[in-house]
């Protein structure tokens, strides 16, 4: 389904959503969107909403726009549950020479966001928001994923679909990526594409 910017959040709640596409495309906007309207519209606590901000900080590499944040959008969302981790998200394939670089950095970034998981697990929230999923899915899989997004009553997240971030030597990862979120945006209920 095509994401229309007109869209009514208020229908979102009690749902599992995902916004899937190219870098650029407001994803995370959008997404830091729907915790503004949560906390100043529906006046849902902001400790009943886990945020789980999986993407790098926000970086030009090679022309393009690359990560970003929810806080970079909407600073209330720091009063939020947001489970954090130490050090920082690796553009996996920007920030790599060869293949060896970039599976080592899809490892350190597997390890980060498999503990928020895990924290959020052990004490989820009724409203669970992920920011970049596809960081997690490179070396992660679905089934754990959809395991997290299952204790929340709410779910919204984004994740990385495209054609733009790639490298001669990531064809077989960005494969396993593409395959990946296709497989989630079938599981999710509300998928849309935001081009």
């Amino acid at each position: 389904m095509k994401f229309n910017n007109n869209i009514d959040f208020k229908k979102l709640i009690g749902r599992y959503t995902l916004l899937y596409g190219e870098t650029n495309t407001k994803k995370t906007f959008y997404t830091a969107k729907f915790v503004q309207f949560l906390i100043e519209t529906e006046n849902v606590k902001p400790k009943e909403i886990s945020i789980l901000d999986f993407a790098p900080k926000l970086k030009v590499i090679e022309n393009l726009k690359i990560g970003g944040k929810i806080e970079d959008f909407y600073k209330k969302s720091l009063s939020c549950d947001n489970i954090t981790f130490e050090g920082e998200i690796i553009p996996p394939r920007l920030n790599a020479q060869n293949k060896s670089e970039l599976y080592k950095n899809a490892c350190n970034n597997f390890h980060k966001t498999e503990k928020m998981l895990k924290i959020f697990n052990k004490n989820s929230t009724p409203i669970l928001i992920i920011n970049d999923i596809s960081i997690y899915l490179h070396i992660g899989s679905v089934k754990s994923l959809f395991e997290s997004i299952s204790r929340s009553d709410t779910f919204f997240g984004n994740t990385y679909y495209g054609n733009s971030i790639k490298r001669d030597f990531s064809t077989l990862f960005n494969l396993r990526e593409r395959r990946l979120i296709e497989h989630l945006i079938k599981k999710i209920e509300f998928s849309y594409f935001t081009g």
